[in-house]
């Protein structure tokens, strides 16, 4: 089989397949959601897909059978099939940066086989995850002592990025499974408040830092890592390299920043280049949730994972749910020209989810060049945003019921909770059927006028339907359901890049900024005059926070 990054891809435009779906949009446009259901009443049968104990029902999405049958068209003429099997196979799909991306080896069973440049990976995953279940049972069973003898009850993670937003969303998300009587917390911005509010009611002697970076460079992490470092020997007084023996761990793939830090080997948990930071929370990133849910857990979680791996790799297209979940997001992007994913977990726990999801859909696919380096024509990925419901309902769903803009919804629900003696789910579960239906059908002028409602009044309150969304429909919340769901969304994100032609593991739109910050910071923490050699907006703004900042009374 050819190197996936040999194929001749077609450009969206000039594609037959494209150009069939345009041309079939303007033929959907003149539908609305409820004729579609008026006339077929097995709809809202048709259009489901299950995976694991993940149940989806796209029926209230705008698509006919036709819409399906061209889309399918076009997954298999953009190769998503090939590049599904490329991953698998360990292709160096991640172009860019000439890497695999092979984090479905971080859930891979210890009898699977995921080649990196030839060599079975597998082994090296579990032999960490082994070192990590030792770990985090010594904490557990509070064997895990700190420099002066004291047991570790606190546990902070500093890391950005995909090593903060991965293990905070599923720690909060398996919260109901956790320790509590360990304490988990989490350092990503860097910014002097933050650390000060995660540490202001801890005991040194009691906290263990997870310091998570895989270069061990990342300024933001190593910047937070510097106060941690501080803050326990200005506490402890100790010497240096045994206290930080005993208060501080890394996961990273820089062994030698890691030792210069004062981190022991020993201590260390390996990461690999082959694993995106977005996708590592099933790798010893996910070092604090194990600590948080033990490693049972864990593995369950994992498990969760590796089952919607082994569906998306075995399952054929049209029957597989990422790749129809992938689908769909590339019809309501570029052929109905929405903007804008809601994600709305119907789940406290799921709190974080819509946040993670930010950074695993943008980071990954907003991307403005393609495989070849040509400026993309079309839109990719959309802006994800999303809040737990039903308290969305009462801030920004007024938009999307009655706004101008039209938002597709993911609606994601748990058949049952957690806590079966208390009366408030079935309520939950009605809010969220009731909304997908009131965004699918709506309520018109007219019938709010045949119910009483005054004809002044009822444009006001008419809402017009005809808004898509997805129902997500799980069983209960647990570890393996939440790695599947997680999963869900990966294959999803990749399929979508695929149909868009890019590399959706690289991220270089975030290193600008970063090298951009640098000599500015030189500029504002001089002590003799700045060079004043940006453009007029950022020396003026850099002036005058050194004026604010007493760092100098004036400067011309």
């Amino acid at each position: 089989m050819s190197n996936f990054n040999d194929v001749v891809h077609n450009k969206q435009k000039s594609s037959s397949n494209w150009q069939a779906l345009l041309a079939h949009q303007h033929h959907i446009s003149s539908l609305k959601l409820t004729q579609l259901f008026e006339e077929d009443a097995h709809r809202g049968e048709q259009f489901t897909v299950v995976a694991g104990d993940v149940y989806l029902d796209y029926s209230k999405n705008c698509i006919t059978s036709e819409t399906m049958k061209l889309l399918l068209d076009l997954a298999q003429e953009c190769h998503v099939t090939h590049a599904i099997e490329a991953m698998f196979s360990g292709e160096k799909i991640n172009f860019s940066e000439v890497r695999t991306a092979s984090h479905i080896a971080l859930r891979a069973a210890a009898t699977d086989e995921v080649k990196v440049n030839g060599s079975n990976v597998v082994p090296l995953v579990h032999e960490v995850l082994e070192k990590m279940r030792i770990f985090s049972d010594r904490i557990r069973d509070e064997s895990c002592v700190g420099a002066t003898g004291k047991v570790i009850r606190n546990v902070i993670n500093i890391g950005i990025g995909g090593s903060d937003l991965g293990p905070k969303m599923a720690y909060e998300a398996l919260k109901y499974y956790s320790r509590r009587d360990i304490l988990i917390r989490f350092i990503s911005n860097v910014d002097d408040s933050a650390f000060e509010e995660v540490v202001r009611d801890l005991k040194p002697e009691e906290t263990l830092f997870i310091i998570n970076s895989k270069s061990f460079t990342t300024v933001e992490t190593i910047t937070n890592a510097n106060l941690a470092r501080a803050w326990v020997l200005a506490s402890l007084n100790n010497d240096v390299a045994a206290t930080l023996k005993y208060h501080f761990v890394a996961v990273s793939a820089n062994a030698a920043a890691v030792s210069q830090f004062g981190i022991a080997p020993s201590n260390m948990f390996m990461i690999w280049d082959w694993v995106g930071g977005r996708y590592s929370m099933c790798s010893a990133v996910g070092l604090s949730t194990m600590i948080a849910i033990g490693s049972v857990n864990f593995h369950a979680m994992l498990a969760g994972f590796r089952s919607i791996d082994i569906h998306v790799k075995s399952s054929p297209l049209h029957q597989n749910l990422p790749v129809i979940m992938g689908l769909l997001a590339v019809w309501n992007a570029n052929f109905l020209e929405n903007k804008t994913v809601a994600v709305l977990p119907y789940e406290h726990y799921l709190s974080h989810f819509p946040a993670y999801l930010q950074q695993l859909t943008m980071e990954s696919n907003g991307k403005h060049v393609n495989r070849k380096g040509d400026a993309i024509t079309i839109s990719s990925s959309p802006v994800y945003w999303g809040e737990t419901g039903t308290n969305s309902q009462h801030s920004f769903s007024q938009l999307l019921h009655q706004g101008t803009q039209i938002v597709p919804c993911d609606f994601i629900g748990f058949v049952q909770t957690l806590f079966p003696n208390r009366h408030g789910h079935a309520n939950l579960i009605a809010n969220l059927f009731a909304q997908s239906q009131a965004l699918a059908f709506g309520k018109t002028k007219e019938q709010w006028i045949a119910q009483g409602t005054s004809i002044l009044l009822a444009p006001q309150r008419a809402c017009e339907g005809n808004r898509p969304s997805n129902t997500v429909l799980i069983e209960r919340l647990t570890p393996n359901s939440l790695g599947q769901l997680i999963a869900i969304y990966e294959h999803s994100v990749f399929v979508q890049g695929v149909i868009w032609e890019i590399d959706s593991f690289d991220q270089w739109g975030v290193e600008l900024g970063k090298e951009l910050a640098t000599p500015i910071l030189a500029d504002l923490i001089r002590q003799d005059a700045p060079n004043y050699q940006q453009d007029s907006s950022t020396n003026k703004l850099v002036h005058r926070y050194r004026c604010l900042s007493g760092r100098v009374l004036d400067e011309n």
